[in-house]
């Protein structure tokens, strides 16, 4: 596994400009809402989930999304969906719950895991995400994500995630 060394390498080898941001551990969007009220950008949340074919996914959002995981199957092209176990993230992406980025590709096989980003965050100038540790976030476009997943042999998807109304 890479880790936040090997992220931080390919960054700098690739020319990769991003603000970093240190702060306390935050392990849900309601606990970073404090965090990122000082932080600029688009905020993310990022689901590890399973299809029932046996498939892994990880699905980052803008922060605020209710995100309809009844439609998001067709959204995004695989089976229906369930969250991931924390074992299974841990040993495709090494990182724990509350860490979950679309970043910890930079630890998965190619193949391994599908890794979708939302359509509005893939044309955001700034996407707030962690560096595989939820103690800082890192700044970068979201077409950079992009090319990062595909620099490290991922096939990203970009896709129009549906959300729920609010209630």
């Amino acid at each position: 596994m890479r880790g936040e060394a090997g992220l931080l390498t390919d960054l700098d080898a690739l020319g990769i400009p991003f603000a970093a941001y240190e702060h306390v551990a935050v392990f849900t969007v309601a606990e970073s809402d404090t965090v990122n009220a000082a932080i600029p950008g688009a905020h993310t949340k990022n689901l590890f989930l399973k299809d029932n074919g046996g498939a892994f996914w990880l699905v980052t959002v803008p922060g605020d999304a209710r995100v309809d995981l009844k439609a998001l199957p067709a959204a995004i092209g695989s089976k229906r969906v369930s969250f991931g176990k924390a074992e299974d993230m841990e040993r495709l992406l090494g990182i724990a719950p509350g860490s979950v980025t679309p970043l910890a590709a930079i630890n998965a096989p190619p193949g391994s895991i599908t890794v979708v980003l939302d359509e509005g965050l893939a044309m955001a100038g700034t996407v707030n995400v962690h560096p595989l540790r939820n103690t800082a976030t890192l700044g970068l476009p979201g077409a950079t994500i992009l090319d990062l997943l595909r620099h490290w042999g991922h096939q990203p998807v970009v896709a129009s995630i549906p959300v729920q109304e609010p209630a």
